[in-house]
């Protein structure tokens, strides 16, 4: 009979056979179902209130007091100390959307939990779980297929409404023209033309963040920010027409491996080793000197005798430069990073190299190269929750250009396309004469939980405004979604618009993990080795 066990795994001649250690725990049938389907509902729920242009803020406060305002639903779900096996599946769909294409994370979760909520009434009618799970997965395809037909190419305009519409509701909207123009243009500077399409590496477009001014002074800087100061204050703040010379090696005299030691019989033998020390040195800094370079970026250390030489040759240099802005460096000025010394061949450019006070840190500012494959955005904001916030919704941005830039391919937004899917998919329903006919009817309901939950966060009444949506739809106007204001408007004429894939995604990813959650009836837990402690994870307000 389904129920909860203490150590057994199965009955013979009426006795337990204990197999399982002492505490563990075993949970059968529909009690097991019912209690994934509710923990993936919580987590679902938690975030629901987040989707939107309207959407709610959440404050995650973890065991040490660090506190988190977003109302990104990947943000929150990483954040929240979840242990659950079946609520964490829903976290992991969050975090392979925002992986996969950055945006749609809190619509795959929410749709996870109202698909579950249809499937607990399906079962609470006798529908087995293989059946719901295999009219889902009927349901998702031709889900795709209506998400396809509804897609249209965009030009360079849409690609600043899709940036709009990523980054509004996440408390960057007073410079939402401003910062979706930095975006779009951060974007189209770093993509590459691979076999005639464009293509977007996302590393090539590093975000600074610095708190302690106005979000009006966020900007694009056509090269890189590299949050490093000048090794020694004698060298130049400023270069122009900088020769960049990119080293992965030490400016240093490096230790020897293995232990050595130098007997000294008089002092004049200690005066010989410095000497002959400060002559390496000094060698080391005629290399750099005499390839021409007017500024270093060294992914090591630089001695303090090279620095003076630097300086004293008018050279600006910075040291260990992270990996990943060396990387950026050779893209951004044409340089190339060498290994020796011996080889400076290939010097980068930049109009400009300069150190700048950015809040309370001195950072090198590299501008103006010819032809920039890497660039920087530099967030600004009064504190550093704003700060952080903008650049979760910046990140989500870039990634949704660099989507459409790639695929060309976007519906509307505001819920109109799934107000579209859950009409097309109850149509497609009435095609099944058997029990898929249910879950394909169910996976239509479930789609409509957005535009329900957009209308619910924008204050409007869902039963009302669901049924002047759908009406809009029947009449033929497919872009009729959710307004910022809780409308029914035509979302291409309010330039509201989301790449295809993100909605693809979602859906697909949704759709798979319900199936997953679905198809579990049977949880053996084993016995924890030591006891549970409480209180670690974020608690939410």
């Amino acid at each position: 009979m389904p129920g909860r066990t203490t150590g057994q795994l199965v009955n013979a001649g009426g006795q337990p056979i204990l197999i399982l250690k002492e505490g563990a725990t075993r949970t059968r049938g529909e009690e097991a179902q019912t209690m994934n389907i509710e923990a993936a509902r919580a987590v679902a729920n938690a975030v629901r209130t987040t989707l939107g242009p309207k959407g709610m803020d959440k404050m995650l406060v973890d065991s040490i007091g660090d506190v988190v305002i977003t109302n990104d639903g990947a943000t929150i779900l990483k954040e929240m100390d979840i242990e659950h096996p079946a609520a964490k599946m829903v976290v992991e769909v969050a975090k392979a959307q925002d992986d996969e294409v950055g945006d749609g994370t809190t619509t795959a979760a929410v749709l996870v939990g109202e698909l579950l909520r249809e499937s607990e009434e399906l079962l609470g009618e006798d529908v087995h779980p293989t059946v719901i799970a295999a009219g889902f997965t009927l349901a998702a395809r031709k889900a795709a297929d209506l998400l396809n037909e509804m897609a249209f190419a965009g030009d360079d305009t849409t690609l600043k409404h899709v940036a709009m519409t990523a980054i509004t509701g996440k408390g960057a909207e007073m410079m939402l023209t401003k910062m979706a123009d930095i975006v779009v243009e951060a974007v189209q500077l770093v993509a590459e033309d691979v076999d005639g399409k464009k293509t977007v590496d996302p590393d090539d477009i590093s975000v600074v963040r610095r708190y302690g001014a106005s979000v009006d002074d966020s900007k694009l800087v056509h090269g890189l920010i590299i949050d490093k100061e000048k090794v020694h204050p004698l060298m130049p703040t400023t270069v122009k027409d900088a020769k960049i010379a990119l080293l992965n090696v030490g400016l240093e005299i490096e230790k020897t491996e293995i232990d050595a030691k130098i007997e000294i019989n008089d002092p004049g033998q200690m005066q010989s080793f410095w000497d002959e020390e400060e002559r390496r040195l000094e060698a080391i800094a005629d290399k750099i000197i005499a390839s021409g370079a007017n500024v270093v970026f060294c992914q090591k250390g630089i001695d303090d005798l090279v620095q003076h030489y630097l300086a004293k040759a008018g050279i600006l240099a910075g040291r260990r430069v992270k990996k990943s802005d060396m990387k950026r460096l050779e893209k951004a000025t044409g340089g190339k990073i060498t290994d020796t010394l011996e080889d400076i061949s290939q010097l980068g450019y930049a109009g400009l190299v300069q150190e700048r006070k950015v809040g309370d840190n001195e950072m090198i500012f590299v501008e103006n190269s010819k032809n920039p494959k890497a660039v920087s955005i530099l967030l600004r904001g009064s504190i550093e929750h704003v700060v952080d916030e903008m650049d979760r919704a910046v990140n989500d941005a870039l990634k949704v250009v660099s989507l459409t830039l790639e695929n060309n391919q976007v519906v509307a937004g505001g819920g109109a396309p799934e107000t579209e899917l859950a009409m097309g998919l109850r149509d497609y329903a009435t095609t099944f004469g058997g029990r898929e006919q249910l879950s394909v009817r169910a996976f239509a309901n479930a789609m409509e939980i957005i535009p329900k939950t957009l209308i619910e966060n924008t204050g409007g009444d869902p039963l009302d405004k669901l049924v002047e949506l759908r009406s809009a739809h029947e009449s033929g106007d497919r872009n009729a979604g959710i307004s910022v204001d809780g409308d029914i408007r035509d979302m291409l004429a309010l330039n509201v618009v989301d790449p295809l894939r993100v909605k693809l995604n979602a859906v697909e990813s949704a759709t798979e993990a319900a199936n997953m959650i679905l198809r579990i009836d049977d949880i053996i837990a084993a016995s924890s080795e030591t006891p549970e402690l409480g209180g670690e994870g974020p608690e939410m307000y």
